[in-house]
């Protein structure tokens, strides 16, 4: 893509802090940002916003182990873990809401937002369930192996399944949000 996704720019502002924007204004306090490769750069953009900013430093490494950095950075008391992707940068806080008012429901399940009869993310773990990562499992393991702990909540939020890999994606992304 030329640059991190992290810093892509939409409306002016880096795709990070559409996130970070969005985590904040639902309330959530505890938040562990993962950084890996570019990290410096992106740490850079968000070193002033109240966040905890953890490395991965291995650049060669699968998504499991960034959550194991970020697991590592959380509050033990913690009763559940909002998965968040920063290629998800459009995900508004009122889905984040959503998505922890049925943690706080059923806080042994695991919570997944569909929009339009489609999987998203963000995803949110009990925490027993997240730290099984540890054993050597991805967090699609972790749902393949206690499929009847999911819990799939409807939301109206498009940017749950939003998600930008390519720059044609991020084009594209821009071009429909553009004409909406």
């Amino acid at each position: 893509m030329g640059q991190p996704k992290q810093l892509l720019p939409f409306q002016d502002k880096p795709f990070i802090i559409h996130c970070l924007d969005g985590l904040l204004a639902s309330g959530i306090r505890d938040i562990v940002v993962v950084l890996g490769n570019h990290g410096n750069k992106i740490a850079g953009i968000i070193r002033d916003l109240p966040v905890n900013i953890v490395f991965n430093n291995d650049p060669e490494s699968e998504m499991a182990e960034s959550v194991r950095v970020g697991l590592l950075a959380i509050d033990n008391a913690s009763s559940g873990v909002l998965i968040c992707l920063s290629d998800h940068p459009l995900v508004r806080s009122e889905t984040y809401k959503i998505i922890l008012n049925a943690h706080f429901e059923s806080p042994d399940r695991i919570v997944i937002p569909v929009y339009n009869r489609q999987r998203g993310h963000p995803s949110l773990f009990p925490k027993s369930l997240a730290d099984k990562v540890f054993t050597g499992l991805n967090l699609k393991q972790v749902i393949d192996a206690s499929p009847e702990l999911v819990t799939c909540v409807p939301v109206s939020d498009q940017g749950t399944i939003l998600d930008i890999d390519s720059m044609e994606d991020y084009e594209r992304m821009c071009r429909s949000l553009s004409q909406a």
